[in-house]
């Protein structure tokens, strides 16, 4: 009897320990999920600091030991073309001299960080953009046409320093909206990095922000959003389907051809790829995992630190857009790590020049397409960038307002108005193929969340005056333009 009770009771006493000893990897699990858990953002910052430390040392080390580079000529604007191939041509000058100090820094460096692993939260995802001064507004418009999408992902925006930190938009506007503002020149320790010889301290700017944004961000899996660039559906979604579960890094196309200068492949030890094979990437938008792919990331931070004086010179080589945006592609090739381009070309979104013409358009907006419906048209064989015939055109996904921003204060109601008849007009209306792939008015959604702005958060924004009336001129603009009875219809159902 008392050997039965006591095996009754050690059978309890398991049960009882096993069952805590999950609900504490439970709890350990979500501290690691839950965005703001004060324990495994500790311990993350810890990670953060040592990591930071390391990679400026190999910065510093592993510099490219030749002048900054310089161009003999630009590439000049060659398009995208699928089915005709361009040549490839160096335009780099003094070719000879920087080949073997780029290809022997580039070496040095990929072989240092095999086993420097980027930090971040486990089991975290979010969204992740950078902003300041003019741009601001813009990104906060953006940021509620998100949310309008059913987007509850955390979001860090990343300002450059201090001197761009709002304290009203930080600490009040962007909580209720489950975002919050990083200051990189912080997290980075910009104003005295150890261990480097730079006595004037590394100094991350322009096209460089978006890439050491990514690296310093706190989650696993991100979704860069340029503070331009709209969400028309929740991105969530993309971060749990192919392409990106099965590769971890996802990009869109621009519409031009590559220029990569063959020096670049020859210091990266790649063989070069045809021009034919995607386009050059617009980097509005991607999705990265950290824990795939930190190699990459590390490889292109690199590239963008030297981008201004060397790297951006020999990736494009003069061509639109020189910038960051193709160094994380690259950077994945460069260490054999998984990576898919969106194929369906980008599209244009604007309003007709003449009236009736639907071929000649001002651009105002690039349209990207759904990268889980052209991932299923080229598993299926079908290249619709080759042929368009094979199948219709994704639905669109993503709007890289890049020409006119909705930021009232700038120039949104100025390219707002018909210079005709000094009324007022929509800027997305042709082509009517583009305008039908939206699926739903995104611009009326816009110019929403541009009146709701500009009349509750006018005195917010430093680069807005109080009192402006802002508010009173984009509620002409509503009225209108989308209060208008008389307003023509748009066709938003794809066929």
């Amino acid at each position: 009897m008392w050997t039965s009770r006591r095996a009754v009771l050690n059978k309890k006493i398991f049960v009882t320990v096993l069952v805590i000893l999950i609900l504490v990897n439970t709890y350990h699990l979500w501290l690691g999920k839950r965005y703001f858990s004060h324990i495994a953002r500790a311990a993350f910052h810890d990670h953060q600091t040592q990591f930071r430390n390391q990679f400026y040392l190999l910065l510093d080390k592993y510099a490219p030991r030749c002048p900054p580079l310089e161009l003999i000529k630009s590439a000049g604007w060659p398009r995208y073309d699928a089915v005709f191939e361009i040549d490839r041509e160096n335009h780099i000058d003094k070719a000879d001299e920087i080949l073997q100090p780029m290809q022997t820094a580039h070496d040095g460096f990929v072989q240092a960080t095999r086993k420097l692993y980027v930090p971040y939260m486990v089991l975290t995802e979010g969204i992740v953009s950078s902003a300041g001064g003019k741009y601001m507004p813009t990104f906060i418009v953006t940021l509620r046409l998100l949310r309008r999408t059913g987007c509850t992902l955390p979001v860090e925006l990343f300002v450059k320093d201090s001197t761009e930190y709002e304290s009203h938009i930080c600490e009040k506007t962007l909580p209720e909206l489950n975002a919050r503002c990083v200051v990189l020149s912080e997290v980075m320790g910009l104003e005295n990095p150890k261990g480097t010889h730079n006595t004037d301290g590394v100094k991350i700017e322009h096209y460089q922000l978006k890439s050491f944004a990514v690296l310093f961000s706190s989650f696993e899996k991100v979704i860069w959003l340029d503070a331009d660039c709209i969400p028309i559906h929740d991105p969530a979604t993309l971060l749990t389907t192919d392409p990106f579960k099965s590769t971890g890094l996802v990009t869109w196309p621009d519409y031009w051809a590559s220029t990569i200068s063959p020096l670049y492949f020859i210091i990266s030890h790649q063989p070069e790829f045809a021009t034919t094979d995607r386009a050059t990437t617009e980097a509005g938008v991607f999705l990265v995992s950290k824990k795939a792919h930190s190699r990459t990331l590390l490889l292109a931070a690199y590239y963008n630190y030297y981008g201004p004086s060397h790297y951006y010179h020999l990736l494009d080589q003069g061509a639109p857009g020189e910038g960051d945006k193709d160094t994380f592609i690259q950077a994945a090739a460069a260490v054999g790590e998984k990576f898919y381009t969106v194929s369906e070309k980008v599209a244009d979104l604007g309003h007709q020049r003449y009236e009736g013409n639907d071929h000649d358009i001002i651009h105002v907006a690039m349209l990207q397409a759904d990268p889980g419906e052209d991932y299923k048209l080229t598993q299926q064989g079908k290249w619709r960038v080759e042929d368009t015939s094979v199948a219709a055109a994704p639905r669109a996904f993503f709007i890289h307002a890049n020409m006119v921003k909705f930021n009232p204060g700038e120039k949104l109601l100025e390219e707002s108005s018909n210079e005709f008849d000094d009324g007022r007009r929509r800027m997305w209306t042709a082509p009517q193929t583009s305008v039908r792939r939206l699926g739903y008015d995104v611009e009326r959604a816009a110019w929403e969340e541009v009146m709701t702005v500009s009349c509750t958060l006018a005195g917010a924004f430093e680069t807005w005056e109080a009192g402006d009336g802002l508010c009173e001129d984009v509620q002409k603009h509503w009225d209108a333009v989308f209060d208008n009875p008389d307003a023509d219809g748009l066709n938003f159902t794809q066929h």
